[in-house]
């Protein structure tokens, strides 16, 4: 079934419609594309005492860790007193270090 919409008024001709339908499975499906590659693999985890961890976990301790030590490290160069905004620049610091782990690490 074929839609068919004016060119103009006018003008008396008529053309086909794209109906907003297609349009929009057009547009998801151009927007899953990007997903073609994710398997479900399932989550990594770390066997520690006994428990499996997930793997986020350890990367957030070690990017929490890392960024105290860039901290202590900003404290004797001096850069720490020239900070504006020590808290964000810290959080993301960490960030970095937990990011940097899991995809040297991980592979995620």
């Amino acid at each position: 079934m074929t839609n068919w919409c004016p060119v103009s008024v006018r003008s008396g001709r008529w053309r086909r419609c794209r109906s907003a339908v297609s349009l929009r499975a057009g547009a998801v499906g151009l927007a899953a594309l990007p997903l073609a590659g994710c398997i479900p693999a399932g989550a990594p985890a770390i066997p520690m005492f006994g428990a499996y961890f997930p793997s986020w976990l350890l990367c957030a301790v070690i990017g929490v860790l890392g960024a105290v030590l860039v901290r202590l490290v900003f404290v004797r160069a001096g850069i720490d007193d020239a900070l504006p905004v020590r808290l964000p620049v810290y959080v993301c610091v960490a960030a970095g270090i937990g990011f940097a782990v899991a995809l040297l690490g991980f592979g995620r």
